[in-house]
């Protein structure tokens, strides 16, 4: 367990505040936790951007931004892409969210999402206006995902 914890992280607590985290976006603009406080916020991590899997991902959630802005969710999307990447592929695809870049890979440390520091793997997770994490999808299912993660938030 505790090598598991030294290369991956640990994977935070439901219930608990969520980690803490201070990156930039695609245009270079600091986020942080704080920021969101008052909103639900998705945090999802995904392996490395331009692939088909996050492409379909990524659009997924897009697609569902009414219903996102209805139910006072926020998205955040984080890779260990440089922002420059980041930026070419919110524009190339319409992205109507931020993606932060976690090169020094230290959220996705805090996250327990680090694969042998190669890429993160793809969770999402789910958090409350108070910064309480509440729900984490260990494997995420493309096709349904965005319903997925509204059904938590209008249970």
């Amino acid at each position: 367990m505790l090598l598991n914890n030294l290369l991956f992280g640990e994977i935070p607590k439901i219930g608990k505040k969520a980690p803490s985290f201070s990156l930039n976006d695609q245009d270079n603009q600091l986020h942080q936790l704080n920021d969101y406080k008052g909103k639900r916020l998705v945090i999802y991590f995904f392996p490395k951007a331009n692939t088909p899997g996050w492409i379909k991902q990524a659009c997924g959630l897009r697609d569902e931004s009414e219903s996102f802005e209805k139910y006072n969710i926020s998205v955040l999307g984080v890779s260990y892409d440089s922002n420059s990447v980041l930026k070419s592929f919110k524009k190339e695809h319409g992205l109507n969210f931020n993606l932060l870049s976690d090169t020094n890979k230290i959220m996705g440390k805090a996250y327990g999402v680090n694969r042998f520091n190669l890429f993160p793997s793809r969770k999402t997770f789910i958090i409350d206006e108070d910064g309480i994490l509440v729900y984490m999808f260990d494997s995420v299912n493309l096709n349904t995902h965005p319903k997925d993660i509204l059904k938590i938030f209008i249970q």
